[in-house]
């Protein structure tokens, strides 16, 4: 589910709040990183399960027309085309999914979270993706999976009310909202016409992130001084104390990184840290990480402290 470049920031993120901690505690740092890329699933579990409140918005909402005092004839028997959705009822019977939401107590229970997705319908209804799928006469397997990726693309992963309870959940929520949508709708267009659903793993299975994970977090703390030393040599008339403090973090992770990695190739390390200064940094940090990092893996090969195996990986 994860990919290299979100853990990077990840640790990224911990590094920052691990080094404006007065509080020295390292291995407290390193299980709250463990911690908020686990929340990160969660979020993703949270995604999958708003089709199914959309749809009981959609039940309520058809309920409460057949109770008018005068209903009409569309009030008794309105166009169930969504709440009948195939998709959304393969999610619903899916004992893998609910099995992994009930063990990590992920679920939109509550008025507050009834009375949002309430909104989120309304909203629904007034968009034209609503109105195509609810006209168009066509029906099926991949009719129903059409409309949910385009209805989970233009109307949930945007809805503001959405993304205001993943901003109070969690701070980092809002950073990992982009990869948590791509694998919600990975998921759903992976979806096979009665194959019960499996959820994606936090990890693949026999995969190495979670170590890298744990590898670069530790290596960046460990090799800090000796990073520091390297950065101030190469750094042309800057003072240690007047880079950037995120510039200072990437700079240290990519030099430990290139350092203890062996099997990833130098070019995809300067590459990745380069754009990730374009997020997180000033808008000129490219340019100085480009510049201190090539200096550094020259100065690094020529003392054998950058050792790549396989054919291209230097």
């Amino acid at each position: 589910m994860l990919n290299r470049r979100h853990l990077r920031i990840k640790v990224l993120q911990l590094l920052y709040a691990y080094y404006q901690s007065e509080e020295d505690n390292f291995p407290k740092a390193e299980k709250e990183l463990l911690l908020t890329i686990e929340r990160m699933y969660d979020m993703y579990l949270f995604l999958l399960l708003t089709f199914s409140e959309v749809k009981r918005a959609s039940e309520n909402n058809l309920a409460d027309k057949g109770k008018k005092l005068r209903p009409t004839e569309e009030d008794l028997h309105p166009n169930r085309k969504w709440v009948d959705n195939t998709i959304v009822a393969q999610l619903e019977d899916s004992f893998a999914l609910r099995q992994l939401t009930e063990t990590r107590k992920v679920n939109w229970m509550g008025a507050e979270s009834q009375e949002m997705f309430r909104k989120i319908f309304l909203q629904i209804i007034e968009s034209e993706v609503y109105f195509e799928y609810m006209n168009n006469g066509l029906s099926g397997y991949d009719e129903d999976k059409h409309f949910l990726v385009a209805l989970f693309k233009e109307d949930i992963a945007n809805s503001s009310v959405l993304y205001h309870f993943f901003e109070e959940k969690s701070i980092n929520w809002l950073d990992d909202l982009d990869l948590c949508c791509s694998m919600a709708i990975k998921s759903i267009k992976g979806m096979t016409e009665n194959v019960p659903f499996e959820p994606m793993p936090l990890f693949k299975e026999n995969d190495d992130e979670k170590e890298f994970v744990i590898e670069l977090f530790r290596n960046t703390i460990k090799l800090n001084d000796q990073s520091e030393e390297l950065i101030a040599e190469l750094a042309d008339n800057w003072e240690l104390d007047r880079i950037a403090k995120m510039d200072m973090l990437l700079l240290k992770m990519s030099i430990a990184e290139l350092q203890i990695f062996p099997s990833i190739p130098t070019k995809v390390t300067l590459n990745e840290y380069i754009e990730i200064s374009k997020f997180y940094s000033t808008p000129k940090s490219n340019l100085f990480i480009n510049g201190v990092l090539d200096k550094a893996i020259s100065k690094l090969t020529a003392e054998k402290k950058i050792k790549k195996s396989g054919r291209g990986l230097i």
